[in-house]
């Protein structure tokens, strides 16, 4: 008789936009179970509650639930944090900067005092520094402490690459270095389309517009009051 195995634990410290769409990609394609915190009660039960009801119609059956406390994430294997002051049409990210750190530092403190073995993913504004804070408030080594940028930035790029080729973004494979925010550099010569370095194919001009609007995505994605 094979012996069952457990099936990670996954929690997701904010339970907004950001949080829930993350906490419901986790059990849809049941990566782990999932524990949502939120400090405003009904929210994280709430919209758990939603989630798990999706698992007949979507077929998962990971568990999800939603708390305000945390020792709910007790024995996580994956902490992401995603808690914070949203940014507002006309702020950067750097705007956040105090308000979220005292965010993070508290939230950073009860995660490691319910999960001190878990990788931290971090995915509050402004990303870097939020990163680097929460590495040092946890005192874990730097390979369990991770940001997102990346992945975000590259799959932008690829989007607005799509849309200006009319290519699906599938066939595109992009490359961006650099901070989440002013200083990230699009490379053009390693982003290619079925191979093809994108240089061969749009304007210099267009290709630098392109590479602006990844810069200020996360500005564009978010709709005045």
């Amino acid at each position: 008789m094979e012996e069952e195995v457990a099936r990670k634990k996954i929690s997701v410290i904010g339970a907004g936009n950001v949080g829930a769409t993350a906490a419901f990609l986790i059990a849809q394609k049941q990566l782990g179970d999932v524990v949502m915190i939120d400090i405003v009660d009904g929210v994280p039960q709430g919209k758990a509650l939603d989630m798990a009801q999706m698992g007949p119609i979507e077929l998962f059956d990971a568990a999800v639930d939603g708390d305000l406390d945390y020792t709910a994430t007790a024995g996580s294997d994956l902490v992401i944090i995603t808690s914070g002051s949203p940014r507002k049409p006309g702020m950067t990210r750097e705007d956040l900067l105090q308000i979220n750190a005292n965010i993070v530092g508290s939230v950073t403190e009860n995660v490691v005092k319910n999960s001190p073995d878990c990788i931290l993913m971090m995915l509050t504004n402004p990303l870097d520094i939020m990163t680097y804070h929460a590495w040092k408030v946890s005192g874990f080594p730097s390979h369990r402490v991770v940001g997102q940028a990346g992945v975000l930035d590259s799959a932008r790029f690829r989007y607005f690459i799509s849309l200006e080729l009319g290519v699906s973004v599938e066939d595109i494979q992009a490359l961006v270095l650099g901070g989440h925010g002013d200083t990230m550099v699009p490379l053009p010569r390693y982003t290619t389309v079925n191979g093809i370095p994108i240089p061969q194919l749009i304007p210099e001009d267009r290709i630098e517009a392109m590479a602006q609007r990844t810069r200020d995505g996360g500005a564009e994605n978010r709709q005045p009051p």
